[in-house]
């Protein structure tokens, strides 16, 4: 039995790929748990200082939730239709959105309900120019569940979001990008380049400034501006007695490259 998601580390940046193309790479029960599983280990891994997220096959990034799998966790009844499909995705889509290192996702072709669902949820995103989207879960009569009625209205603003959520329609690249759900589209054969371009212009930054970067935008998109301002201040206090900060410092009055070390 192949793995359902495959890593592979290049140059301190993990390749995560979801690998069920005979599948559209549907996200069943078993890449759901390897994807945490994997974050797991990266998260612990000082070596590993960003991921990128993509497709296996040409066709699909994720084609969502697998149907057949869930369903039958819905003939179950409620609480365990919940607990083994719905807390799963959400637990999922929550520790990317958390993750203290930065994922981008390389949408290299469909990305439908929880597949869509996943690059709400990352950091950051590049679309392939093949790459199509949408919110499908109306089709089959029920609401999508692994954080999209969450995420898209605070990416895309309310009326956008219910827009693709109550018709299920498609949407191009180019709409994703308008709705800010991607950071860029690229030429199909560009995206995985593009996708390592973008990590290694992070990664030559000390790590431990872009995990407090990211926690504080993570937190504070869901607070209050003053309550957003006190985390960020807790977060500068959290870097203020690190080796980053003084070399940092250090390099910039020496008129020099720094050298980080993510301590």
């Amino acid at each position: 039995m192949s793995d359902p998601v495959l890593m592979e580390v290049r140059g301190g940046i993990a390749l995560l790929t979801l690998n069920r193309p005979e599948k559209l790479n549907a996200l069943d029960y078993a890449v759901n748990d390897r994807l945490l599983h994997l974050l797991d280990y990266i998260e612990d891994n000082g070596s590993v200082r960003a991921v990128v997220l993509t497709g296996a096959g040409d066709r699909a990034f994720s084609a969502g939730g697998d149907i057949h799998e869930f369903s039958q966790s819905v003939r179950k009844g409620t609480d365990l239709a919940v607990k083994e499909f719905v807390r799963r995705g959400q637990a999922m889509t929550a520790r990317m959105e958390a993750f203290r290192k930065p994922i981008i996702a390389a949408v290299n072709g469909i990305a439908f309900g929880g597949g869509c669902e996943i690059t709400e949820a990352v950091h950051l995103a590049i679309a392939s120019e093949h790459a199509i989207f949408a919110k499908p879960e109306i089709n089959l009569g029920m609401p999508p569940t692994f954080g999209g009625t969450q995420r898209l209205p605070r990416l895309a603003g309310r009326k956008r979001a219910l827009e693709l959520l109550l018709t299920g329609d498609t949407f191009s690249p180019e709409r994703a990008y308008e709705l800010g759900l991607i950071n860029r589209i690229v030429p199909h054969d560009d995206l995985l380049p593009a996708a390592f371009d973008m990590a290694g212009r992070i990664v030559r930054h000390s790590s431990v400034a872009a995990a407090s970067i990211i926690t504080a935008v993570t937190r504070g998109l869901n607070m209050t501006i003053g309550e957003g301002l006190a985390v960020e201040s807790e977060q500068f206090a959290r870097v203020v007695p690190t080796h980053d900060l003084r070399e940092g410092l250090d390099a910039w009055i020496e008129r020099r490259a720094p050298a980080y070390t993510g301590r």
